[in-house]
């Protein structure tokens, strides 16, 4: 009878995993609300079969309730997390929470009223109503903090292990769901006199769920090897920005190619953005060029004041060369202290006066620690003259860089030809 058992309990988590991961995964074509009112329509099957149905399974007595239920809810929670973000993650938990309050509220209204008997001699147990709904408060409470606390521990895990998101999301679950054990049986206990033997067999029944979630969460990876799992581009709030924000923020600085430190488009979406930007332009017979910023004597900056404060003023270059760039212009941080500008239908003496003014603009607003001025050297390059291709463009800018450095820096260097 027990290995009968074990067998339902596979079938009942294969279920509930397969059914839920489509409206998860099919969320874009059904809506979210479909996802997110399955999560709460279980929720009262889940405290119910909790509180009531157990069933004896190898390693202990068993609630699946709680055991596939409740833990596949949490997992689910996660994997949402990771296909949307934290803002998202919210609703159904504050939803389920504010229910269960409500439930509560006008079960003690209802208490009051004079009920009529029904045939049969049937009547409605209100107090075990009441009961209940207390139980699904406690409940809706452990998984607000389970929630915040899986994907805490699954951003936290990710330094660390952050290629391995099947690992990172079995570890969070067992260490998540064996707190909410702990915390959900204390209430079982004081509610139900619920024996030590409910707690230790839903403690590893919850722990078996988490490593059979975990294989179908690796299954779904690989039939869905083609989704890119990253939070969106969508706004953090309340108590979930506090816990995950420097770990969003980052993902979302990276999917939208900004540079972390700076806030400028990032040498990434250069090389994605800037082949097109030079075929398009060519395209149109109309002239592209680049100039390339590079602080001069950056090094001493650092070894000097330390990299907090040589951070400090490359944010004050970013922001004196965004100022200083147009609204079509595309400026990136192409790595250390340098910086690409292109510039559409710009020719090459544009440029070189565009490139001059910079210059000049960054030597009286931007300072080093000491209080002495910032410099920087530029090398400008045009297509077509200097090449039909952005690493033609790049090449000819850099050296010409490369000269306005070996000529004493601070200096712009746009003289066209090689050297």
């Amino acid at each position: 009878m027990q290995w009968l058992n074990l067998g339902l309990f596979l079938v009942e988590a294969v279920v509930y995993f397969s059914v839920m991961t489509a409206f998860l995964h099919f969320r874009r074509t059904l809506g979210l609300g479909v996802f997110l009112a399955a999560l709460g329509v279980m929720h009262f099957m889940e405290t119910y079969l909790a509180a009531v149905f157990y069933v004896q399974l190898p390693f202990g007595t068993v609630s699946p309730g709680s055991s596939i239920f409740f833990a596949g809810k949490l997992m689910m929670i996660l994997m949402l997390y990771i296909k949307e973000d934290a803002a998202t993650v919210r609703q159904p938990i504050y939803g389920l929470f504010l229910g269960n309050l409500l439930t509560v509220g006008l079960a003690q209204i209802l208490q009051w009223h004079a009920a009529v008997a029904m045939p049969g001699g049937r009547s409605a147990d209100m107090g075990f109503l009441d009961e209940m709904g207390w139980l699904m408060v406690w409940g809706t409470t452990l998984l607000y903090v389970d929630a915040i606390a899986i994907i805490l521990l699954y951003e936290r895990l990710g330094r660390w292990i952050e290629r391995h998101i099947v690992l990172r999301f079995a570890i969070s679950g067992a260490v998540i769901l064996t707190f909410d054990q702990v915390g959900f049986y204390t209430v079982l206990h004081i509610l139900i006199d619920a024996p030590s033997a409910v707690f230790f067999g839903g403690w590893y029944a919850k722990l078996f769920a988490v490593l059979v979630y975990s294989f179908f969460f690796f299954i779904y990876l690989k039939i869905d090897q083609n989704e890119r799992w990253s939070a969106s581009s969508r706004q953090i709030k309340d108590i979930f920005h506090d816990l995950t924000f420097r770990e969003r923020y980052h993902a979302l600085l990276a999917k939208a190619g900004l540079d972390g430190l700076t806030g400028v488009l990032d040498r990434g979406r250069y090389e994605m953005d800037g082949p097109e930007l030079v075929r398009k332009s060519l395209a149109l017979r109309q002239s592209i060029s680049l100039v390339i910023v590079d602080a001069d004597h950056f090094k001493d900056v650092n070894d000097q004041f330390g990299h907090q404060r040589g951070d400090a003023v490359l944010k004050d270059l970013a922001a004196c060369l965004t100022r200083n760039a147009r609204s079509g212009d595309h400026l990136s941080r192409f790595g250390g202290e340098e910086f690409v500008l292109l510039l559409s239908d710009t020719d090459h003496e544009e440029a070189v006066e565009v490139a001059e003014r910079i210059r000049q603009d960054i030597a009286a607003r931007v300072s080093r620690p000491d209080g002495t001025a910032l410099t920087v050297s530029v090398g400008v390059a045009t297509a077509p003259e200097d090449g039909r291709t952005l690493d033609l463009i790049l090449s000819r800018a850099d050296e010409r860089l490369y000269q306005a450095k070996k000529d004493g820096r601070n200096r712009v260097h746009g003289r066209l030809g090689r050297f």
